[in-house]
């Protein structure tokens, strides 16, 4: 006798099935975007002796891929309240399209050389759409853990790229990775000693550094800027992220 679906399980599979549905249309629009973007990329530098490569192309889809693998399979294994991606991870996502053309550029270091402006606007975007999406979260009572986690690990991977693209120019000395090696090298080390994955409390101080951390390698990335000026910035960068991850760690020693 074959088993008997309740209604009520046969309305959670519609309703899965569905929202599936929705969020792989919408992470699909996102890659559709990105691959405009490119192409209009392509198209601007046609002519140039410099110019968008298939080598970059291949970067920034792959990367594009990658996020939106992790976040469907995170976005499958946790319930939801909304129906797709939700207001404010859309946002997000959209930041997400732009770091992922940033990290297409590094395929071509003379494309970041010629066009380092174009390179800071993409940056100086994705840097204003950072506090937007924690004020749509709020507007729309859509504030999740799953959210927060996504412009987290965004914004880690962001900063990796600017620090990434500065030692492929030659702005900054190979200690600049260490600035977008800190969040990896702390989760790794929370495998070893599992209370750093334990909850931090809030912080305006943890926020305030992530911004400057931005905002120091974006200047240092333009052209204008001279390469001491480039390489202090990057080091106050380096240094308040340094103390603050020295805080967080502390007080989670004390706490753990």
């Amino acid at each position: 006798m074959p088993p008997i679906v309740s209604n009520q399980d046969l309305a959670e599979g519609v309703t899965r099935v569905a929202r599936k549905r929705r969020v792989g249309i919408e992470l699909g629009l996102g890659g559709i975007v990105l691959l405009a973007m490119l192409v209009a990329l392509r198209l601007l530098t046609n002519g140039e002796d410099v110019g968008a490569s298939p080598r970059m192309a291949l970067l920034a889809v792959g990367t594009y891929l990658g996020m939106a693998v992790l976040l469907w399979r995170t976005l499958m294994r946790r319930p939801q309240r909304q129906s797709g991606l939700g207001a404010a991870n859309r946002v997000t996502l959209a930041r997400g399209v732009l770091v992922a053309l940033m990290a297409g550029t590094l395929a071509d270091p003379a494309l970041l050389a010629a066009h380092g402006e174009w390179l800071f606007a993409l940056a100086l975007v994705a840097l204003s759409l950072d506090g937007v999406d924690g004020w749509v979260a709020r507007r729309t009572a859509s504030t999740s853990a799953l959210g927060a986690r996504f412009d987290m690990e965004l914004d880690a991977f962001f900063i990796l790229v600017l620090c990434l693209a500065l030692l492929l120019l030659d702005r900054v000395g190979p200690w600049v990775l260490a600035i977008g090696t800190m969040r990896y090298a702390f989760v790794a080390a929370s495998c070893r000693w599992p209370w750093l994955a334990d909850d931090l409390p809030e912080s305006f101080r943890r926020k305030a550094v992530c911004v400057w951390q931005v905002a120091a390698l974006m200047l240092a990335l333009l052209p204008a800027t001279p390469d001491n000026l480039a390489s202090w910035l990057a080091a106050t960068a380096l240094a308040g992220l340094t103390l603050s991850f020295g805080v967080d760690v502390r007080w989670l020693y004390r706490h753990r």
